[in-house]
């Protein structure tokens, strides 16, 4: 896991730009990455966009709900749900996807990038 020191912290937008509960798409580099905004926690996820079933950048539009206590998006084609805070997939545990760090400071979404 990288140390959040070797972190770039990367200003992304506003909190306010995020629609609460549903997911948003933003291109940092040439990565799409998934962000979900869950107004309850006051915590904003970020994931890889793409999924590997469908092979399709969709996580984005993916729906938003738990399995247990786990907070999860569903993916839009196939159905297969990811948590929002470790990328692994609950129906096969041999795929995960890529998570990338959040903070918000003075109403801003930062997100972490590896060095």
């Amino acid at each position: 896991m990288t140390s959040e020191l070797n972190l770039n912290w990367i200003d992304l937008c506003s909190l306010d730009q995020l629609p609460e509960n549903l997911g948003s798409a933003a291109l940092v580099g040439d990565q799409q990455i998934a962000l979900f905004y869950i107004k309850q926690q006051e915590q904003v996820f970020a994931l890889n966009n793409f999924d590997p079933f469908s092979e399709a950048n969709v996580l984005s539009r993916g729906i938003v709900g738990s399995v247990g206590e786990e907070l999860v998006v569903a993916s839009p084609i196939y159905k297969e749900h990811f948590s929002l805070s470790t990328g692994q997939c609950l129906e096969d545990e041999s795929v995960s996807i890529s998570i990338y760090p959040t903070k918000i400071s003075e109403g801003r979404l930062l997100i972490g990038l590896a060095n």
